[in-house]
């Protein structure tokens, strides 16, 4: 549709009004007869003129609004399906091309003219209309129809097309349609172009016991075509379901509303209300791209624009009977529920009801382990929910427990007709009434958790009631509104932890005065004048431009040797340096994850493939995986050097004894998986300082035998300035292959945990002292999450504005894993800049 446009143009030509032409008469000054006007007769023939001004302009006025907008016409689609009952579905209605497709279909677009044509507001703006695909029950008939309106009539098209009825229609030769069950849905214009091109449609049919693959088109080889509608229907036998998997999803990023995207139907047409799910961007090969469908249909379909050239997708499917899949009764006394097909996404349209009775006198509890389904909108579970106890759970629930005061209790779980999700995993407990945590706190819900965890500043139970009515050890202080003990190091790191900012209130400076980031306060008029007054920076560096300033450690220094006042300016899409050095490709091309989407592990802490495309994995000979370390460039990694320490006869100083993988994420599949290279190590360069005592200056540079190319799968990370800032409360990431628990066994799969950096100065005080400038200290004080033996070497990531990731740190050290008030210790990568251009050429 065109726009119409809002400005009036006119042309200088003379206009013929009526026929007449306009004459001009020049009259001599002497001809006074001629020259003479009466009063009256100039007065009606100037309102005359001004009244056919008017009405000329009211005449234009009209015509430009009729034809600039009254009378555009808009084209309008519509697509849905309808149920004819007096015929039984046969095989050769799967196939467009067959004649038995052909005549079928020709009746029921008589049915659908004869109605539109029927209806007033509908039939003036029919254009046509087709049938695009049969399936099962008795024969459910996919249409689509096309119409131009006045844009002014859109409205009633629309109200009229809702509130339509298919009656049953007399077709030729005496014959009949007998249709019930019809339902119409407005299209995006978007996805209904090109629906009568059929270049792009594949038709394709499950086969008992096997799985069936499709891809789209050039995939993997070459990219998906542009500005194109592709649709692959998806059948499987009557009294089936379809289980549909996307192995390899790579498309354009997300660029909400348009942009490239895969939408899956709960149909064979395009209908909003009928869709399970919207797919753009890319996905790790372990997220969890698996759904099923409520029937033994299915319509995949691909919309692209003109921009972006990417492989797209490649997926399987397969059908499973249809069954009741869920609900029931059950009677032990404990035992496990979870939504269909779970860790699929469970599918739409579905109720299930499970009856819970534990035996004899005990009471019974459920505990979710994993809990999303869709949506909660304006505090209400209005589409997918569990229903327990008259209440509804919806979206995303963590450590939700629900109790019974009695030994039944009901589950109801439902999805709507769309967008269906992961769903959930819980696990039925009977418990003794007055004992239901031996030897643990039992949390209000119904929920244990460790007597330790009670009063440590964390809400370990979900709903606060393991930390209401505590007091407050040395090591903590008092929220002011809700009364919770915090751990002391949550004071002024820029957090609100308290939820009413009172643990950040403390750390104001005088009126007129600013805090540094060292905490030195000085006078508000010392900001952004171009002096370095803190001492550290940080009153120039973030006064929105990059003042050359005299260089110091906490100034970032160009390649030009010239100082700019700017905070952590690396990389932010801005030329601060005169030279451009800070936005360079050698400094820029790092950082980056093809799989940085947030993903849901079932489970616990597995990280994706490929979400730390960094992470490398060092293996000797007699132990396996033994240190992680971080890629920095084609041939260099860093680690710790405590990692290569001679001890117990095994000269771990020796590059031979080491083996690299990158790439890995599972330590069983480092032979086989085709994504990780292996490298043997040249060069081993440890710190000449580092000190095995105090573990001062751990860090090592590892140069490969020969250098590794950047895949999806194995990528740079980004290694901070000197000046680079990484303040108290910051969420962080440390990863690895280390002990699960103290004195345990190596993870399998590469582990992956949050934290958050804390302050220095209350750090120390929890490790006596120990901390070096050279460290950077990160964790949490209660324990539970921390770097462990064999993760030492590894990264701490820390994900940056700019959509980089940086070294933050270096797992190095700590008093036993994840022990309570005894965070982690990393070797401080910024600190350490200058030894890493020595000595990596970096």
């Amino acid at each position: 549709m065109k726009d119409t446009d809002p400005h009036l143009k006119y042309n200088n030509r003379a206009q013929n009004l009526n026929g007449f032409e306009e004459v001009v008469e020049f009259l001599p000054a002497t001809n006074t007869k001629k020259v003479e006007k009466t009063g009256p007769k100039r007065k009606f023939i100037a309102l005359g003129v001004v009244v056919g001004a008017f009405l000329l302009s009211l005449t234009i006025g009209l015509l430009v609004w009729h034809f600039a907008y009254r009378s555009v016409p808009v084209q309008k689609v519509y697509t849905g399906y309808l149920r004819v009952t007096n015929y039984l579905f046969i095989d050769a209605y799967e196939n467009p091309s067959s004649p038995e497709f052909a005549e079928l279909s020709a009746k029921v677009i008589n049915v659908l003219q004869t109605t539109y044509q029927g209806h007033p507001d509908v039939g003036p703006h029919f254009i046509q209309c087709n049938v695009t695909a049969f399936s099962e029950g008795s024969v459910i008939a996919y249409y689509w129809a096309e119409f131009s309106v006045p844009a002014y009539r859109e409205a009633a098209l629309d109200k009229a097309i809702n509130e339509l009825k298919v009656d049953n229609v007399k077709l030729r030769k005496g014959t009949s349609l007998v249709v019930e069950n019809f339902a119409v849905y407005a299209v995006d214009i978007q996805t209904a172009r090109d629906f009568r091109n059929s270049k792009c449609r594949f038709p394709l049919h499950a086969d008992p016991g096997s799985v069936k693959k499709f891809s789209t088109p050039g995939f993997p080889d070459f990219p998906y075509p542009a500005n194109a509608l592709c649709h692959w229907a998806l059948r499987a036998d009557a009294n089936h379901v379809i289980r549909l998997h996307f192995k390899t999803f790579k498309m354009e990023p997300c660029k909400p509303p348009k942009g490239d995207y895969v939408m899956v139907y709960d149909s064979l047409t395009q209908a909003e209300p009928k869709a399970i799910v919207k797919l753009c961007g890319s996905y790790p090969p372990s997220y969890n791209l698996t759904f099923v469908s409520s029937q033994n249909v299915v319509l995949v379909a691909l919309i692209t624009d003109s921009k972006g050239k990417h492989p797209g997708f490649m997926a399987e499917f397969s059908q499973l009977p249809k069954r009741t899949l869920c609900g029931g009764y059950l009677r032990d006394s404990n035992g496990i529920i979870t939504t269909p097909h779970y860790p699929a996404h469970y599918p739409p349209n579905i109720e299930c009801t499970w009856d819970i009775q534990v035996p004899g006198d005990k009471y019974v509890k459920v505990r979710f382990n994993m809990f999303y389904l869709g949506d909660q909108k304006d505090n209400a579970c209005l589409n997918d929910y569990v229903e327990i106890n008259s209440k509804r759970y919806c979206g995303e629930q963590k450590n939700l427990v629900v109790s019974s005061n009695s030994s039944r209790i009901v589950v109801r779980f439902r999805s709507d007709q769309s967008y269906t999700d992961t769903g959930f995993t819980a696990q039925y407990l009977s418990y003794e009434p007055k004992n239901p945590c031996p030897d643990q706190f039992t949390c209000k819900s119904g929920r244990c958790i460790a007597t330790a965890l009670q009063c440590d500043g964390w809400n370990d139970c979900g709903d606060f009631s393991d930390e209401s009515s505590c007091i407050c050890s040395e090591y903590m202080f008092r929220c002011t509104k809700s009364q919770y003990c915090k751990p002391n190091f949550f004071k002024c790191d820029g957090v609100n932890d308290c939820g009413d900012n009172s643990d950040e209130l403390e750390c104001k400076c005088p009126e007129k005065n600013i805090k540094c980031g060292n905490g030195k306060c000085i006078p508000e008029a010392q900001k952004c004048d171009g002096t370095d007054n803190c001492g550290d920076g940080s009153d120039e560096s973030e006064c929105g431009k990059a003042v050359a300033t005299p260089c110091t450690e906490n100034t970032y220094r160009c390649k030009n040797n010239l100082c700019i006042t700017k905070k952590n300016p690396e990389c932010d899409s801005e030329n601060d340096c005169t030279d451009g050095s800070d936005e360079a490709d050698a400094t820029c091309n790092c950082g980056k994850r093809p799989y940085s989407r947030k993903s849901r592990i079932v489970g616990g802490v597995n990280a994706d493939i490929g979400e730390w495309p960094w992470q490398v994995s060092l293996h000797t000979a007699k132990d396996g995986h033994t240190c992680g370390a971080s890629l920095v460039s084609p041939s260099i990694l860093l680690s710790a050097a405590h990692c290569f320490q001679d001890m117990q006869g095994i000269r771990y100083s020796d590059p031979a004894v080491w083996t690299a993988y990158l790439g890995l994420h599972d330590q069983a599949k480092r032979t086989s998986n085709k994504d990780v290279e292996v490298r043997k190590i040249k060069r081993i360069v440890a710190h000449k300082d580092f000190s095995d005592f105090t573990y001062d200056n751990d860090i090592a540079v590892l140069e490969l035998e020969r250098p590794v190319t950047y895949t999806d799968f194995i990528q740079p990370i980004c290694i901070p300035d000197s000046s680079y800032d990484f303040p108290a409360g910051k969420s962080i990431w440390v990863t690895g292959w280390g002990a699960l628990s103290e004195g345990g066994s190596g993870a399998g799969i590469l582990q992956k945990a949050e934290i958050r950096i804390i302050n220095q100065t209350e750090c120390n005080k929890f490790l006596d002292d120990q901390l070096t400038v050279r460290m950077i200290c990160a964790g949490f004080l209660t324990g539970g999450i921390d770097a462990c033996q064999g993760d030492s070497g590894g990264p701490l990531s820390s994900v940056e504005n700019n959509g980089k990731v940086y070294l933050a740190g270096i797992v190095s050290w700590g008093e036993g894993c994840a022990r309570r008030n005894k965070p982690g210790v990393y070797t401080k990568v910024s600190k350490m800049r200058d030894w890493i251009k020595t000595n990596a050429g970096l």
